[in-house]
């Protein structure tokens, strides 16, 4: 695993490091809990549990890339369907999920997403985080994948009024990906997508891992793996 050209870029692929079974697994779970929405936050989540820990074949990644301490903070699953077929301008990833509100400095604003709470933390949080995306169906030019502009994560925040502007100023990166395919970000890497151009299953599961607490009291909602 090429640490360095990922603390340098912000951005990693690694091949399948699923099984069949496990693969197979993750679209059932994503065509239960997303239905005929674009996505599902996940809180609860058993099944889970051998992947994401620490030495499961998604959790092992997170590891690597932080420390033995990294936990899935968020997870989230999202299919891009003829159906659901959405834009999703440059931008960087802003909040967190908490289980309840504290008022902490550098810490808002507030908002409620599918009844979880979510807060913006200062970007200090956001740089420490890593996010990984595992891909459940092949991707390629034409399924609409993820595009990210490397180095970004190195410019602090960005505004929504600057971000194509910076993202065209770097070297862009379309992440491809075969069934099972697991890209590592840092959490605010600036990140865009267009719509498929050739509609069909774009199941992703991606989840949110950091190492450290949260100040002030603040809990990370995390994810109940049991």
């Amino acid at each position: 695993m090429d640490t360095a050209a990922f603390e340098r870029d912000g951005a990693l692929r690694m091949k399948s490091r699923l099984t069949v079974s496990e693969v197979e697994g993750l679209r059932a779970l994503a065509d239960y809990r997303i239905g005929s929405r674009p996505g599902a936050r996940l809180t609860d989540e058993p099944r889970l549990t051998a992947l994401l820990a620490p030495d499961g074949p998604v959790g092992e990644v997170a590891a690597a890339l932080t420390s033995l301490a990294a936990r899935p903070v968020r997870a989230v699953m999202f299919d891009k369907t003829a159906d659901a077929n959405w834009i999703v301008a440059w931008h960087q990833d802003r909040t967190i999920a908490v289980r309840e509100r504290i008022e902490v400095a550098g810490f808002g604003p507030w908002s409620s997403k599918d009844e979880i709470l979510h807060v913006a933390p200062p970007f200090e949080v956001l740089a420490r985080m890593l996010t990984v995306r595992v891909h459940l169906d092949s991707v390629d030019e034409t399924n609409a994948p993820l595009k990210v502009a490397l180095g970004s994560h190195a410019h602090g925040r960005v505004s929504a009024a600057e971000a194509e502007a910076v993202a065209s100023a770097a070297a862009q990166i379309v992440c491809l990906a075969a069934v099972g395919d697991i890209w590592a970000y840092r959490t605010p890497i600036l990140h865009a997508s267009e719509r498929a151009l050739r509609p069909r299953h774009r199941r992703v599961l991606q989840v949110d891992y950091a190492d450290f607490d949260l100040p002030g009291g603040l809990v990370w909602k995390g994810l109940a793996v049991h």
